[in-house]
C-alpha cells in the first residue's frame, strides 16, 4: 500500500510540501445528491419556497466553498482556482436534485478538494432552504468523478457505488 501523504516518517501529520512542484493545468468534477420528497421537488422546481430561488443561492454557495476550501480542510493548500462551475439536474422519478461540480486552476497541486466541497456546499443549501418543508432529505454520494494533471494523471470514476450511475 502506498504511504498516505499527509503523515511522515513518524506517523505525525504534516502538510505536504509541493515546493517543487511545476505549475500545471488541474481540472477536478464531483458529484452529489439531495434526496427529496416529490413535494419538495416540485415546491422547488416553481420557485415556490419561503427562502427564494434554491439553486442560484446553492450555485453561489459551491462557487464560495471552492474558494475557501484552504481555510476549511486543516491540510488542504490555499488555492488560486481559476475556474468553478455547478450543475443541478431535477430527477422527478427519483426524486433528487443531482449536483456537479467542474473546479479548475493551474497550479502545484489538484482541486479534488475544491470540486468535492463545492458540492457538499451546494447540497447543504438545499437542504437549508427546503427543510421548513422536508427534514427528511438525505444527502448522499458525494464522489470524486475525474481529475485530471498532475503527477498521478488522470482519474476517471467508471460508476458510483451506490446508484450504478455512470459518471
Amino acid at each position: 500500500m502506498d504511504k498516505l501523504s499527509h503523515l511522515n516518517d513518524e506517523g505525525l501529520v504534516q502538510m505536504v510540501d509541493v515546493t517543487g512542484k511545476a505549475n500545471t493545468p488541474r481540472t477536478a468534477v464531483a458529484r452529489g445528491e439531495v434526496r427529496m420528497k416529490s413535494a419538495t421537488l416540485e415546491l422547488l422546481e416553481k420557485g415556490r419556497l419561503e427562502k427564494g430561488n434554491v439553486l442560484t443561492t446553492a450555485k453561489i454557495a459551491g462557487i464560495m466553498a471552492a474558494k475557501k476550501t484552504g481555510e476549511l480542510i486543516p491540510l488542504c493548500h490555499p488555492l488560486g482556482v481559476t475556474s468553478v462551475d455547478l450543475e443541478f439536474t431535477l430527477d422527478r422519478k427519483k426524486p433528487r436534485v443531482i449536483i456537479s461540480s467542474r473546479v479548475q486552476t493551474v497550479g502545484q497541486t489538484g482541486v479534488e478538494m475544491e470540486a468535492l466541497t463545492a458540492v457538499s456546499i451546494a447540497a447543504l443549501t438545499v437542504y437549508d432552504m427546503c427543510k421548513a418543508v422536508d427534514k427528511e432529505m438525505i444527502i448522499e454520494d458525494i464522489v470524486l468523478l475525474e481529475k485530471s494533471g498532475g503527477k498521478s494523471g488522470t482519474f476517471i470514476r467508471k460508476r458510483t457505488r451506490r446508484t450504478g450511475d455512470a459518471s
